[in-house]
């Protein structure tokens, strides 16, 4: 082979690598590289209590404006036994649910949830930090927070949109799609955020935010489809219709919620549930709205020390980057 053929080759071979190295070093900058935005976010109960400062973690990162503060109920007399637990403020029922048999097969779990004050059902985030690609399991962050029960959040660390108002506190707020607002009223609402601000929701009264969907029950009535469904754009993303693991939020009445997680792709156990499928399923337990967040082997239940569901049937936790909880 001649020099220059050679030198032809070994350039070419070179530019490959050096490619291939900055596509793997940018894939790994997006997914899986931390990015920390907020560093050193108090537990929740700090902000609950008392009007917390929240610092950025870098000085060109604006400090999230905070919502006037609450004081804590303190329950006197507490009881749990099984899936059950009942304080002078909350109240949690939890029960199994399985349908169907053989590959049809489909296993739930509901956790009817009774508030005082709906404070009390506040968000954590992933040790205790805001931004891309930091993670812990659901049944970790629950533990780091002092959580009687909690599920996984909507994986708000995978995106770099959306409205994400947690704990009285603005994070982000870049309206990209149809989202869920919690009140300190104690009720729920769906809405479009690219009619609002984060602000407006703020002063509104609204106490957390999830920005994932689609929304399952609206006023009482079932989404009418679920077709084309898209969350996101991220590379990799997939639809999340068909049979797939869930989790999702219900409301009944103020400060009277229901959270559903479906397990999923493990046949004779469960086959997960289509979209359709999990908006029947909070019809049925009396939710007037009902929405969808981060499922497949995000989808997780904790309750008192211990994840109460099998993620993607082997009881393997997927990392997340938040969690709704009542501590």
């Amino acid at each position: 082979m001649q020099t220059t053929q050679r030198k032809t080759i070994f350039s070419a071979l070179a530019a490959l690598i050096l490619v291939l190295s900055a596509t793997a070093y940018l894939l790994a900058d997006r997914y899986l590289i931390e990015h920390v935005e907020v560093a050193n976010i108090p537990p929740a109960a700090a902000l609950v209590s008392t009007p917390v400062a929240v610092q950025a973690a870098a000085a060109a990162t604006p400090a999230p404006t905070a919502a006037p503060q609450k004081t804590a109920a303190v329950s006197t007399a507490v009881t749990s036994a099984a899936w059950n637990y009942r304080s002078d403020d909350v109240t949690i029922s939890i029960k199994k649910v399985v349908t169907g048999s053989g590959a049809s097969t489909v296993t739930y779990f509901t956790a009817d949830v009774v508030l005082a004050d709906a404070t009390q059902l506040s968000n954590a985030f992933a040790k205790n930090k805001f931004g891309r690609n930091i993670i812990e399991t659901t049944s970790q962050i629950a533990e780091n927070n002092g959580a009687i029960f909690a599920i996984n959040g909507d994986y708000y660390g995978f995106r770099t949109d959306g409205i994400i108002i947690r704990n009285g506190v603005i994070y982000r707020d870049q309206p990209a799609r149809i989202g869920l607002a919690f009140y300190t009223d104690g009720s729920m609402k769906i809405y479009d955020e690219t009619t609002t601000s984060a602000q407006a929701l703020l002063q509104a009264g609204v106490w957390n935010t999830l920005s994932f969907g689609p929304a399952l029950v609206q006023n009482g009535v079932v989404a009418a489809s679920f077709k084309n469904v898209n969350i996101d754009n991220n590379f990799g993303n997939h639809t999340i219709e068909g049979n797939n693991p869930r989790t999702g939020v219900g409301i009944i009445d103020h400060n009277h919620f229901v959270f559903v997680v479906v397990d999923g792709r493990s046949s004779g156990y469960s086959r997960g549930v289509t979209l359709g499928e999990f908006a029947a399923i909070f019809k049925s337990l009396g939710c007037t709205d009902a929405y969808n967040i981060d499922g497949g082997g995000s989808s997780t239940m904790y309750f008192m020390g211990r994840v109460v569901n099998n993620p993607l049937g082997d009881n393997k936790e997927r990392g997340t980057s938040d969690i709704l909880f009542i501590g």
